[in-house]
């Protein structure tokens, strides 16, 4: 009997506590580590273990009476999200932490829509009920209000019969016909809706204390599902990459059907720069559990660590990718909206600089190290600056690289003005044939790229056709302004190829050059962040905020009045609005808490300008364009 879980939580709701008093009822561990002494088991980076914030999900395996749980502890600070979701990839079930005092607040709201997106069932527990202020009835309450009318006690058989009620109709007449079912019956229909994420589980308790863990890990076993493996076909998902001393760089794998065996050579996916999938053949040396143990084969429903997959990263899928589960969704990670420079403090460690950025980037893609190589400058995307500041020490601590990191600026997007056509004849110095013709059109925010094609084959063959639609991330990477371009509607209405004169890759070195001419034609338009803002603070704080909200440029969309707080959402500019957290902080006394997602890319009002500097040879400066894409210059258009 299995159980992969994850344990999600609020910034300070008691996750990682409960986490190690997990492990110590299990035997895993002989004494409970503390937040606050920097010794938990889960947190191992050093800088984690400083700071008392988890960055990285950390995997333990975990014997308890008849079953193996998988238990992946997840961050709780915004800035990782990312890690957040990525873990979901692994997971059959969850437990998301409350605090017993402060409730629900906006972090746990934006979980649980998470969770409950990716259609994973949770257990509540709700924590900290040992302190002053911590109110039952109340906590419950606002669960019901806000996440969901279907949760209950696993101690109230009354409350569990309402939430399946409110559940399923079957149980709903019964409710209303009277047919109350014994309490053993109703727990069991409880704990098998729960496994099915219909009903959600609340549990009460103190981690610090130990109360309530053991009841907790009772319900880890009934009220989630066994992971599924019956599928036959090999399908699992890169979720997080390790380092071992001997081994080197380990993939963590969940494997959804299946099996891997050591010394077995697998074929993997890897991208090239202009977008095609091309897959290399990698052995695997040794398989290993959770627990560090030498186990030479992964089945499915299995999270193990695959060592000798170099290409591997983050995101990587082995075996079939349409067997993977639905909320396996790599492409749909939240974005990073900022990037930093990277400054070495000693300018000939540069090189160890970017190496380093790109060995972090493999275990996190959203990162996208990117050397400038006109400017000798390393930038790097990140989080917010939380992130910034943990990636800054993590290459100090890691890689013993003493950086600083340049201020934040935000990411921004562009899209065309108006319609227009990009045209290019790359047709000379010979060999070579690709002639293109584009129609380009703006299309709304949000709308992100759309491809279509019109042309015969008898003037452009398929696979040419298909070249210029996978060149056209590369392409759209850096409009006229520097930035990826979005939002716009890309039809190849007309071209030609040539018998003898067309070589393989003459069309992906070719779109770029008619893409830049479009958007040369059509203009550009500037597309800030629009950041979603969820505040939970007390009422009387709700006008003060609002009035702020206005300031920076942004509109209210929703307030709720409550006892004890007000919730308040509002979309913002991110340039008006990044160090809003700290304000709102100081405004409440500490009272107050905010969480922020983005919400979409609006375009920026007048006097609002962003340009950034382009990496490469510009594909409008054709002559020495096709002299990089012929490796003449020491330059080259894949640079982007």
């Amino acid at each position: 009997m299995r159980r992969n879980f994850g344990i999600f939580a609020h910034v300070d709701a008691g996750k990682t506590t409960l986490s190690e008093q997990i492990l110590l009822h299990t035997g895993v561990i002989r004494t409970a580590g503390r937040v606050d002494k920097g010794n938990t088991y889960t947190d191992r980076l050093d800088v984690e273990r400083r700071r008392g914030i988890s960055v990285k999900a950390m995997c333990v395996r975990i014997p308890f009476e008849n079953a193996v749980l998988h238990l992946i502890d997840t961050p709780g600070h915004a800035d990782f999200s990312a890690e957040i979701e990525r873990s979901l990839w692994a997971l059959d079930g969850a437990v998301l932490v409350l605090s017993g005092v402060e409730g629900v607040q906006p972090q746990t709201e934006v979980l649980f829509s998470l969770l409950r997106s990716h259609q994973i069932p949770v257990i509540l527990f709700v924590n900290k009920m040992d302190r002053e202020g911590a109110d039952r009835e109340r906590v419950l309450g606002e669960i019901r209000k806000v996440l969901t009318e279907c949760a209950a006690p696993m101690d109230d058989p009354e409350g569990m019969l309402e939430a399946m009620s409110g559940a399923s109709d079957v149980w709903l007449s019964r409710y209303l016909e009277g047919d109350i079912p014994e309490e053993r019956a109703c727990r069991d229909a409880f704990e098998e809706m729960a496994r099915e994420g219909k009903v959600y589980p609340v549990l009460f308790g103190s981690a610090l204390q130990g109360q309530g863990v053991e009841a907790l890990l009772h319900a880890i076993v009934t009220c989630l599902p066994e992971p599924d493996t019956a599928m036959e076909a090999r399908c699992g998902v890169v979720f997080a990459l390790t380092r071992d001393r001997l081994l080197g760089s380990g993939a963590v794998v969940r494997l959804f059907g299946g099996c891997l065996q050591s010394r077995e050579e697998i074929p993997l996916p890897v991208k090239t720069p202009w977008g095609e999938t091309r897959y290399v053949t990698d052995k695997i040396t040794q398989i290993r559990d959770l627990s560090g143990r030498d186990t030479g084969k992964a089945e499915a429903g299995d999270i193990a660590v695959i060592f000798g997959l170099s290409h591997a990263k983050v995101g990587t899928v082995i075996g079939d990718e349409k067997m993977l589960p639905s909320h396996v969704q790599s492409g749909r990670l939240r974005t990073p909206i900022m990037t930093v420079q990277v400054i070495p403090e000693k300018p000939e460690d540069m090189e160890k600089v970017r190496l380093a950025c790109e060995a972090l980037s493999r275990e996190d893609p959203l990162l996208e190290a990117h050397y400038i190589r006109s400017l000798e400058e390393e930038h790097i995307q990140v989080m917010g600056e939380i992130h910034a500041e943990i990636l800054q020490e993590e290459l100090r601590t890691r890689f013993s690289l003493n950086v600083t990191m340049g201020e934040a600026s935000l990411l921004y997007r562009e899209t065309i003005r108006k319609e227009t056509v990009g045209f290019v004849a790359y047709t000379m110095p010979k060999p070579c044939w690709a002639v293109i013709r584009l129609d380009m059109k703006p299309l709304p925010p949000g709308s992100g790229v759309v491809f279509h094609s019109t042309v015969p084959v008898r003037r452009i063959q398929e696979r040419y056709q298909h070249q210029v639609e996978q060149a056209l991330p590369m392409a759209l990477s850096q409009g006229r302004l520097g930035w990826p371009v979005t939002d716009v509607d890309i039809t190849l209405s007309d071209g030609s190829d040539h018998q003898f004169h067309t070589h393989p890759l003459d069309f992906i070195v070719a779109t770029p050059m008619a893409v830049q001419d479009g958007l040369q034609r059509g203009g550009s338009v500037l597309l800030e962040p629009i950041l979603e803002m969820h505040c939970k603070v007390p009422p009387e704080h709700v006008g003060r905020i609002t009035s702020d909200v206005m300031r920076m440029r942004g509109t209210v969309v929703s307030t709720q009045s409550q006892e004890r707080y007000a919730d308040l959402v509002a979309e913002v500019p991110a340039s008006e609005s990044l160090h809003y957290a700290r304000e709102l902080a100081s405004l409440t006394g500490g009272r107050g808490s905010m969480s922020v997602r983005i919400a979409q890319y609006a375009p920026a009002p007048d006097g609002v300008t962003a340009t950034r500097h382009r990496d490469g040879v510009d594909p409008l400066d054709q002559s020495r364009y096709i002299l990089a894409a012929r490796h003449a210059l020491d330059s080259d258009i894949f640079d982007t």
